[in-house]
C-alpha cells in the first residue's frame, strides 16, 4: 500500500488539532506502537483505524476516502470479501508480531458487529474459544516480544468481549473468569481503556447478581479517583445509581442519574473511547427506567421505558428487546392490559431472533404472568400463551 498520503494527511491533522500521536492512540484504544507505524508509512490502517480516526478528527469521511484510493488492488475476488471468524482465527494461530495484534483486534471488532447485527445468533463460544487460542499463546510466549504491549492490549479486549457476551448468555462464572484476565491484561499493558470497560462490566454483572454493595463499590472506586472523559463518567454515574438503587437509595440513585443525563446531553464525543458508543440518551432512559421499576415507582417507569423505545433514540444491540419485556412487566402491574398486549404482540415477533439468555429470561418471565394474572382479557392471555410458545419454539425452524 502506497499509504504516504493518508499518513501524512493523518499527521497534518493531527498536528492541527494540537494532539499527540500517543494522546490520539489513548483516545482510541489503539497501542501507540501500532499507531505510529500506520502514520510513519510502514503499515496498513485497518478499516476499524481508518473509520475512528475520521470521527476523532471529524473529517467526515476524507480518511476514509483516501485509505480506499490508495489501497492496493485485491489479488482476486475473495481479497474484498470481509472474513470470517473462521479466518481471523487462523490468523490468530499464525501471526507473530503486530500482525498478530490486529487480528486480535479485528476479531474483537467483528465480534461485537455480529452481537449486534444477528442478535439471534450468540457469539459467546467463538469469542471464548479465539481468547482461548490467544492466551495459549501468550502463557508459551509464542509471539514477537518487540509487540508484547500491543497484543496484551488486543488480547484485553478480546478477553472483555468474551467476558460480555459470555454473561450475556448467562455463563456468569466463565464470564467472572474472563473477565479477570481481561482486567489483568489491561493492567501489564497500560491499556487504561480497556481496564474501565472491564471494571464498567464487572459493576454491572456485580449487580444483576444482587451484590448491589459490590457493584456500587466498583462504580465508586473509578469515580472516586479517577479523571474520566464525560461518556465515561456517565457510565460509571448508572452503574452508582443501579447500586444505590439496590440499597435502598432512591434518591441518591436519582442524583446520579440526572449527572449521567446531563453528562451526555453536554457531552461532544471527542475524546471519548470508540466502545463508548452504546451509551445514549435511550440508554440512559432504559437503565432510569428499570431504577424506577426496582424501587416500585411502576407509573414514572412505564414513562421512561416508553421514551427508551421510541424510534431514533437508542442503537441496535443484541440485547434492545430487554427494555421491551421491562416495559410490558410494568404495564401488567398496573392492569394495563391494552397496552401490555401491543408490547407483548411486539415481543412475540421478536423473541425468534433473540440469543441474549439474560432478555430471553425476561421475556420469560413476561410470558409466565399469564398463569398469575387477575381479570385480564381472554386477548391478553392468548398472546401471553403464543409468546411462551414463541420462547419454546426450535429456532432453526423456518
Amino acid at each position: 500500500m502506497n499509504s504516504g498520503e493518508f499518513s501524512q494527511r493523518v499527521r497534518d491533522l493531527i498536528r492541527d488539532r494540537n494532539m499527540s500521536v500517543r494522546a490520539v492512540a489513548r483516545h482510541l484504544n489503539y497501542d501507540h506502537a501500532y499507531l505510529s507505524r500506520v502514520l510513519s508509512g510502514k503499515q496498513q490502517p485497518s478499516t476499524q483505524l481508518v473509520t475512528a480516526l475520521d470521527k476523532l478528527l471529524e473529517t467526515n469521511g476524507e480518511l476514509a476516502e483516501i485509505a480506499v484510493r490508495v489501497a492496493p488492488p485485491a489479488e482476486s475476488p475473495e481479497a474484498t470479501e470481509s472474513p470470517s471468524i473462521a479466518d481471523r482465527m487462523l490468523k490468530l494461530n499464525e501471526a507473530r508480531g503486530a500482525d498478530f495484534a490486529q487480528a486480535i483486534r479485528e476479531t474483537s471488532h467483528r465480534l461485537v458487529v455480529l452481537d449486534n447485527e444477528l442478535s439471534g445468533v450468540s457469539i459467546a463460544e467463538p469469542a471464548g474459544r479465539a481468547f482461548k487460542i490467544v492466551h495459549r499463546r501468550l502463557g508459551a510466549g509464542d509471539y514477537d516480544p518487540r509487540y508484547e504491549r500491543d497484543i496484551q492490549s488486543a488480547a484485553a479486549e478480546l478477553a472483555e468481549v468474551a467476558g460480555w457476551v459470555l454473561w450475556d448468555a448467562e455463563r456468569d462464572d466463565a464470564a467472572q473468569r474472563f473477565n479477570h484476565e481481561a482486567l489483568l491484561l489491561a493492567n501489564v499493558s497500560g491499556d487504561r481503556s480497556i481496564e474501565l470497560l472491564t471494571l464498567q462490566n464487572m459493576a454491572m454483572q456485580s449487580e444483576w447478581r444482587g451484590r448491589n454493595q459490590e457493584a456500587l463499590s466498583i462504580a465508586r472506586s473509578v469515580l472516586n479517583r479517577r479523571r474520566l472523559s464525560p461518556r465515561v463518567e456517565a457510565m460509571f454515574r448508572i452503574r452508582e445509581a443501579k447500586g444505590l438503587v439496590g440499597t435502598g437509595r432512591t434518591s441518591d440513585a436519582t442524583e446520579s442519574l440526572e449527572r449521567a443525563r446531563s453528562l451526555i446531553e453536554n457531552s461532544n464525543d471527542v475524546g471519548e473511547p470508540a466502545w463508548a458508543w452504546w451509551l445514549t440518551s435511550g440508554e440512559i432512559d432504559r437503565q432510569w427506567g428499570h431504577t424506577l421499576q426496582i424501587a416500585g415507582d411502576v407509573g414514572k417507569a412505564i414513562e421512561r421505558l416508553l421514551q427508551s423505545v421510541q424510534p431514533g433514540r437508542d442503537v441496535t444491540t443484541g440485547y434492545s428487546s430487554e427494555r421491551v419485556a421491562r416495559l410490558a412487566q410494568c404495564l401488567l402491574d398496573v392492569n394495563a392490559w391494552r397496552d401490555a398486549e401491543d408490547v407483548i404482540r411486539s415481543l412475540v415477533t421478536a423473541a425468534p431472533g433473540i440469543s441474549s439468555g439474560r432478555t430471553l429470561r425476561l421475556i420469560g418471565n413476561v410470558a409466565k404472568r399469564r398463569e398469575t394474572l387477575n381479570g385480564a382479557p381472554t386477548s391478553l392471555t392468548d398472546t401471553l400463551e403464543h409468546l411462551a410458545e414463541k420462547l419454546d419454539e426450535d429456532p432453526f425452524t423456518l
